[in-house]
């Protein structure tokens, strides 16, 4: 029996000790963890130290919303990703953004591991300010990666206070730390659009195999065209793609591409870029003429030629919206008050948007459509339009579509359609993103593609990125 208790008050004994001795550890733990908590909490409430963060309201949240007693330098479990993160902000290059914007003059592999090798207490205030830059390197990194540096409708300010389009970098940023493939979770903030992938792709082929890209002059092109296509939002992997320089439209569905030549605006009237969705396509259009075409490209011809309306199947519309019957004493009302006065072409083999026209919600009132000219697609230089894009074999796009929208039922009617010249609408279950984009460089077998910049964009933000050098 006393054996026994003896055995009892040993294991109590034992017990009592390992209490002790945990306690202890975590006291020594959570102080230290305080103190490092203490440490970034007091320089996040200093203005003078904010104010060298890019984007200081993401940093402020990410520790808040996520700082659970370890940060970057401190935690072994995060010493891989540490690594990792560093190496990506070292390889902006690679990605087509400058390792200047990533406060790299003070995170370096050398402080690791010196921290590693000589740790001490006085280096904590040092370690906190390496975590927080870290970590608004990373903050800014995603962002340059997702949006571009220069980006026209979101400036930083805008990306600090809240989500844009679904995305926000500190919510990334906390999410990839949770996973296993924690360079891949990053990289995630790039676009999926194929022209940007053959650029990024092009550029560590070419840092890894000669350290460096010799030719300044391509690698310029590259960069200013990465981030155009940062601007762009579209996620989905089908998409209508329409490049202005090249004079070019691809269909994208996943892998595959199909292309087609397209005529685009000239400089005095160029064609928008932007983003929208093709809802819907129309055989046999009626031509509503822009107001300017009208004055200073038609009107003349009316007054000069009595039979021009005729021969081109004009109709004249008062303000009202009524036709009005064209005399020589219209003639005079219109040249007298041309303002009050309109004209749409009905279809037919000349008019001016052919057989198809493709429609998509746009401020700027443009669109795709088929063409009777089909004598410029054999044309080097394509920039012709008034702002609208002509697409070369518009009723080969028209049938692809409707195979895209699981509609290959009505190809036939299609086609039935265009010869007849019959006014029919496809609407699209499934509405296409459709970009136009501006990009002067392509990657095309694998090498760099120059194209003529048409409308002179690239100097502008060439001289952006040359002062940021």
């Amino acid at each position: 029996m006393q054996r026994w208790r003896w055995k009892l008050d040993i294991m109590r004994a034992v017990k009592y000790f390992v209490v002790i001795l945990f306690s202890i550890l975590s006291a020594g733990i959570c102080a230290q963890d305080i103190k490092i908590d203490a440490e970034i909490s007091t320089a996040l409430k200093d203005n003078i130290y904010l104010s060298k963060l890019n984007y200081p309201k993401s940093v402020a949240r990410f520790y808040t919303d996520n700082y659970s007693g370890y940060s970057w330098t401190d935690s072994l479990q995060r010493q891989d990703q540490l690594e990792i993160a560093l190496a990506l902000l070292t390889r902006a290059d690679h990605y087509g953004l400058s390792r200047s914007d990533y406060h790299l003059e003070s995170l370096s592999f050398e402080k690791l591991k010196q921290w590693r090798d000589f740790p001490s207490e006085k280096n904590k205030k040092e370690k906190a300010s390496f975590d927080i830059l870290l970590t608004d390197g990373l903050i800014t990194f995603m962002n340059h990666l997702h949006f571009g540096k220069y980006n026209p409708l979101y400036d930083s300010s805008a990306l600090d206070s809240s989500r844009i389009n679904g995305f926000c970098a500190d919510e990334l940023l906390s999410t990839a730390r949770m996973q296993t493939d924690f360079q891949g979770a990053i990289l995630k903030a790039q676009p999926k659009i194929k022209a940007y992938s053959d650029f990024q792709a092009y550029l560590d082929r070419s840092y890894t195999a000669n350290n460096g890209i010799t030719a300044q002059a391509e690698l310029g092109k590259i960069i200013i065209n990465m981030e155009r296509l940062r601007w762009i939002s579209t996620q989905s992997d089908n998409y209508i793609m329409v490049n202005i320089p090249s004079y070019t439209l691809e269909f994208h569905q996943g892998d595959e591409i199909s292309d087609f030549k397209v005529v685009v605006g000239k400089p005095a009237t160029k064609t928008p870029v932007l983003e929208s969705e093709i809802n819907y396509f129309s055989t046999a259009p009626e031509w509503r003429v822009p107001q300017s075409i009208f004055l200073h490209e038609i009107l003349p011809e009316i007054l000069e030629d009595r039979s021009y309306l005729a021969d081109h199947n004009y109709i004249v519309y008062d303000a009202s919206g009524n036709e009005v019957v064209v005399s020589a004493s219209t003639r005079r009302q219109i040249a007298k008050n041309p303002y009050s006065y309109s004209i749409r072409q009905s279809s037919g083999q000349d008019n001016a948007l052919g057989a198809v026209v493709f429609r998509f919600q746009n401020p700027h009132a443009v669109y795709l459509h088929d063409t009777p000219q089909k004598q410029f697609f054999d044309r080097g230089k394509r920039a012709l339009s008034h702002g609208c894009v002509r697409v070369e074999n518009a009723d080969r796009l028209a049938a692809m579509l409707l195979s895209y929208d699981g509609s290959e039922y009505k190809i036939s009617e299609l086609e039935n359609a265009i010869l007849s010249y019959e006014k029919k609408d496809f609407v699209l279950s499934k509405p296409i993103p459709i970009i136009i984009t501006y990009l002067t460089c392509l990657i095309k077998n694998g090498k760099p593609a120059l194209y003529t910049d048409i409308y002179q964009f690239d100097k502008p933000l060439e001289a952006r990125f040359d002062q940021n050098k």
